[in-house]
């Protein structure tokens, strides 16, 4: 068939307008490819092949051209992308896995923070609610100081004075961890006390009964689990509940229980504020009117369209302050604020020294998951670049026989749109078996919401941006060739043709070193301050809560059984457990002391013998003995107590201790001296603390337990169990273990590290598919240079050490780029932290040799290949 027959087919399926556009290429390809092969059949049969291929989008009908069928041109532009993605597999498994995993941690990153940005919306009320704080100027440490406890008098003036500017204002009492018994079924929930405006105020949806009920003062709310707890699908409605076996109520309704994602989640009942009055004696007797007792929480609902800050500053007459409290009050410039629901999740006002405000987790873990997906992206397109020069005669000969430009950028943006689709498809699997165990890690119930109209259409969008970016640079790349130089064989892309792929590359490992290096360094910082010295034993420590009133006159029975047993060498009591500091007070006086100066200390009350119960570690001193009667006033402080005071001899100096609730002076004496106890946060400060046997204030709310420790733990426990059945046969045998406990301290920290080696982990995989697949292009592209090399006696060794180098520089350039990154933002991280770790140069030597092995490892397999190959086969001709 001459060019001239060619030309007339092309004439009857081109429009004419194209004819003078491709008459001039047509014969000169038609030429070329008659002189490579040496016969013209070959030639036309390959232009006809590719016409009748690609027709339906490229060859346009001259007749009816304006009738276009857009609906078969997009057609064949997937299949012939199905056919490509098929035609190379080895290319599409590594391109769509990379995809995948980017894309899967993304979901699950982007369901973490939809999740933390839902906090609360449970709530009716959402945008109206909002917390009664106090602040003033913090001169220690500068800024301001924030408080959510408030006082009895405040709530009252609140709803009485100021009660306009409210839609409704509720009060709430600390949390009660007691035992509830509905007939033979005993079990420890968590509760409130509330006022009866609470459940109006919080929008509680009801199961049965209705949200009034708290009007009654004898009766309880309870969520739908504790109703099916206690009373096994009947009807709860009217049925009796005995609490802490001291109290009966009457189920008034049930609620539906809180997701996991607001304030009141886990807790299971509410009680009627008359009898957290009933309960506890001492707020009717001193409480009501006492503006220094800050031990409730008070939260307000304002009128749709009501400012928060304007309702403030129309409140603050409400705030008052003992007399001797005035004026340190008008010097710290203390005023009330309004704390709305929609911040009290990602900026609380409880954060502590060296912690991270939620809203940083949020911001971090975001721009994490975004990180990887940008990793997925730059390995599609690099991949897809690497390629470009095997489809440079492809996009020649469809250039040539009158695909427009605009056609080329479709036909690749629709190849990469299919890609992201089977990704996206692969990405949902993945993360749905990933969830539970990304729940697990991260502490979280997150559920993927299937059902959601606007999760599939984030999914929808997310496949959209995501093929049109990872599709862009290739589309517009690709579809910019010459097609007479790329068919001619003339095509080149020039000396820095990879260098955009190589930085790419850098860019990759640089985030995948920061992120191995991070994860190094949150481990070491909670190795760090877990080995930090505590202040006392905690291994074999046993603390029991008190959760019934029959523990009230029982401790010295239950001492001597518990001894008699032989499981247990000693036992005390203490207001508050190991882990937690309870109270705190000032009004303390010593030699010495600036009268001016008040400063606070934390209080403890506690029973003879509970330095050698927890195992205090004796600096001055000793311990409270039982058998002297002058210790019910003497005390124990610790290290952080005596370096205020400044003691320089402090056993048996008089220290005085004024009640500031009726002026009472109280006389003690120090009869030790004790190491710090990590009791609050382990990253800061102990605080100074004072202990003092339980009486006044002292209100034991806790036991422990030294076991002995030749006797096994599965052996004590049962004999323990036994002895308090025995003697508090209303609560169930519930213990926790001290060291226990304290580990549940770094769970945070913990989960910033495991959640950071993960993702650390996919960011390597993701890399190292990359890596993969620019080894098997670059070996593909060098085979025949590499045959000649074997041929003149190149060996296998030398032959990896070509292919692997190349990745090899790359990979050290990123270490050597990330390590600095993450010195300086670990560093940052550091410094939040009193005790903190030194960042060690093995760290970033241990990390560069672990990435230089994995490149080395993931490189090898194709390098090793090519190298093995038979030269004969290699140098054949095409």
């Amino acid at each position: 068939m001459p060019p001239k027959i060619l030309l007339r087919f092309f004439q009857a399926y081109c429009h004419p307008r194209l004819h003078r556009h491709i008459e001039g290429d047509l014969i000169e390809v038609y030429n070329i490819r008659l002189k490579q092969s040496g016969k013209h059949v070959a030639a036309v049969k390959l232009l006809l092949d590719i016409i009748f291929l690609f027709r339906p989008g490229i060859i346009r009908p001259a007749e009816g051209y304006q009738n276009v069928n857009t609906y078969g041109m997009y057609k064949s532009y997937f299949k012939i992308g199905w056919r490509t993605l098929l035609h190379q597999k080895r290319y599409s498994i590594i391109n769509i896995s990379g995809l995948a995993i980017g894309m899967a941690a993304a979901i699950l990153n982007g369901l973490w923070i939809w999740h933390e940005l839902s906090y609360n919306k449970y709530f009716d009320n959402y945008k109206h609610v909002a917390q009664v704080t106090e602040s003033g100027i913090d001169e220690e440490r500068g800024g301001r100081w924030t408080g959510n406890t408030m006082t009895y008098p405040l709530g009252t003036e609140l709803t009485t004075t100021y009660g306009q500017h409210f839609e409704r204002v509720t009060r709430v009492s600390w949390g009660i961890d007691n035992i509830l018994a509905a007939g033979e079924t005993k079990l420890s929930a968590k509760g409130f006390y509330v006022d009866q405006s609470f459940p109006e105020v919080f929008s509680f949806r009801m199961i049965a009964g209705h949200r009034a009920a708290l009007t009654n003062p004898t009766a309880v709310l309870i969520s739908a689990s504790l109703a099916n707890a206690l009373f096994a699908g009947e009807d709860p409605i009217n049925k009796v509940i005995t609490i802490s076996n001291k109290m009966d109520v009457k189920v008034g309704g049930v609620f539906e229980d809180f997701p996991d994602n607001t304030k009141w989640t886990g807790t299971q009942f509410f009680l009627p504020w008359e009898l957290f009055l009933a309960d506890y004696r001492w707020i009717e007797e001193r409480a009501l009117t006492d503006w220094r007792n800050h031990f409730l929480q008070i939260y307000v609902e304002l009128p749709k369209g009501a400012s928060f800050d304007a309702t403030a500053n129309n409140i603050q007459r409400a705030l008052q302050f003992a007399p001797e409290d005035a004026e340190q009050a008008k010097k710290s410039d203390q005023r009330l604020e309004l704390y709305p629901m929609s911040r009290w999740h990602l900026y609380p006002t409880n954060v502590k020294q060296g912690q991270y405000e939620p809203i940083f987790m949020l911001k971090l873990v975001g721009a994490v998951g975004v990180f990887i997906l940008l990793l997925a992206c730059i390995n599609f397109v690099n991949l897809s670049t690497a390629r470009s020069e095997k489809r440079a005669k492809e996009v020649g000969i469809r250039k040539t026989i009158g695909s427009m430009r605009t056609q080329l950028i479709q036909q690749f943006f629709s190849e990469s749109l299919l890609l992201v689709f089977f990704a996206f498809v692969m990405a949902l699997i993945l993360a749905t078996l990933c969830l539970p165990y990304f729940n697990l890690i991260a502490a979280k119930n997150i559920q993927i919401p299937w059902t959601k109209l606007w999760f599939w259409f984030g999914g929808i969008s997310f496949v959209l941006i995501t093929g049109l970016l990872a599709g862009s640079w290739p589309a517009m790349y690709l579809s910019s060739f010459n097609p007479v130089r790329a068919l001619k064989g003339s095509f080149k892309l020039g000396r820095f043709h990879a260098v955009p792929r190589r930085v790419l590359v850098v860019f990759q490992f640089s985030i995948s070193v920061i992120l191995v290096i991070g994860t190094m360094i949150v481990y070491q910082q909670i190795q760090f301050v877990k080995d930090r010295p505590v202040g006392y034993e905690r291994e074999g420590l046993i603390m029991i809560r008190k959760k019934s009133a029959d523990f009230n006159n029982n401790y010295d029975v239950l001492r001597n059984e518990l001894k008699n047993t032989g499981a247990v060498l000693e036992i005390s009591e203490s207001m508050g457990s190991m882990t937690e500091v309870a109270s705190g007070n000032n009004g303390w006086d010593w030699k010495g002391h600036d009268p001016a100066v008040d400063k606070s200390f934390a209080t403890l009350p506690v029973s003879h013998m509970h330095g050698q119960t927890v195992g205090w570690q004796f600096l001055q001193g000793r311990d409270f003995d039982i058998a002297a009667a002058s210790d019910s006033s003497a005390i124990v402080i610790n290290e952080s107590a005596l370096a205020l005071m400044k003691l320089t001899h402090p056993l048996g100096e008089p220290v005085t201790w004024t009640w500031r609730r009726d002026g009472r002076v109280m006389n003690y004496k120090i009869i030790g001296v004790v190491r710090d106890m990590v009791m609050a946060s382990p990253y800061a400060p102990a605080e100074p603390t004072i202990f003092y046997v339980k009486g006044f204030n002292g209100n034991p709310n806790w036991i422990n337990l030294r076991v002995n420790p030749q006797v096994s733990m599965s052996e004590a426990l049962p004999k323990i169990e036994a002895v308090f059945k025995k003697i508090i046969p209303s609560a169930p045998f519930e213990y926790t273990f001290a060291d226990t406990e304290y580990a549940m301290k770094f769970g945070k920290e913990e989960r910033i590290g495991n959640l950071a080696g993960i993702f650390a982990g996919i960011a390597i995989a993701i890399s190292c598919l990359g890596l993969l697949g620019l080894a098997s292009f670059v070996a593909e592209q060098r085979t025949k240079e590499i045959g000649i090399r074997k041929v003149l006696g190149a060996s296998v060794i030398h032959v990896w050490q070509l292919l692997s180098t190349e990745f090899l520089w790359v990979v050290l350039g990123a270490c050597l780029i990330g390590s600095p990154l993450a010195y300086y933002l670990l560093s940052a991280w550091l410094q939040k932290f009193t005790y903190h770790a030194e960042i060690s140069w093995w760290t970033f030597v241990f990390t560069t040799a672990a990435m230089v092995a994995v490149t080395l490892i993931t490189v090898s397999h194709q390098s090793i290949r090519t190298a093995l190959m038979n030269p004969v086969k290699s140098l054949k001709s095409e």
